[in-house]
């Protein structure tokens, strides 16, 4: 039901401990939307002692942080986050949802999409509140030849995944005043069909090209 959805969620992605920069840029873009509707902005940490986090996302823009500390969500895996961040949803029932089209965040949002049966919109590169007060989702259509409009009149909450580097993060203000909540969630453990064994990382010598703001 539309009208009982409110405010604008944000999944805060962190790995290893480390918030992802895509975070405080979905946040940022949150705000612009949430002001035009009049709303709050609601940032979702998953993971493990990340108690030290959850202030700045308040400073990035949030108005409150639903923080979900459990072992489960230590490492990224698909069904123990997505079963997660999915009682989130039910719970709370935002109006929009944004998730950083990430290797984790294209493999965690359709999953919650299809949990909750609605809409998603990815790889949006532009995020606009229309006359109507739905979400105007654009991205690149047909390989990049035209940019499509897409609105998702009659499910919610709105979804939309964004690139990492699309959105221009603001600068963290850590005299923002904001609410911080530890959230309780159950597992379904029997559906747990994945365990990580092991974290191999292939040394990088190159520069990261999406973390660049000018490419020549």
């Amino acid at each position: 039901n539309k009208e009982q959805t409110k405010g604008v969620c944000v999944f805060a992605e962190q790995r290893e401990g480390v918030l992802q920069n895509v975070a405080d840029e979905l946040i940022a873009k949150a705000s612009e939307l949430a002001d035009v509707l009049g709303e709050e902005v609601c940032a979702i940490l998953a993971g493990r002692d990340l108690d030290k986090h959850a202030p700045d996302l308040i400073a990035a823009g949030a108005d409150k942080v639903l923080y979900l500390d459990y072992p489960e969500l230590q490492d990224y895996l698909t069904e123990p986050y997505a079963q997660a961040i999915t009682q989130v949803i039910q719970e709370r029932k935002p109006g929009i949802v944004l998730i950083g089209a990430t290797t984790i965040g294209r493999d965690l949002g359709p999953r919650i999409s299809g949990r909750i049966h609605t809409g998603l919109t990815a790889d949006c590169t532009s995020l606009e509140i229309g006359e109507d007060g739905n979400l105007m989702m654009t991205r690149p259509a047909f390989g990049g030849n035209l940019m499509a409009t897409i609105l998702c009149k009659e499910h919610r909450p709105q979804m939309s995944t964004v690139r990492p580097g699309v959105m221009r993060q603001k600068e963290r203000d850590y005299n923002r005043k904001g609410e911080i909540e530890k959230m309780k969630v159950s597992f379904d453990k029997s559906k747990f069909k994945v365990r990580l064994i092991e974290t191999v990382k292939a040394e990088k010598a190159k520069v990261d090209i999406t973390e660049a703001n000018v490419l020549v």
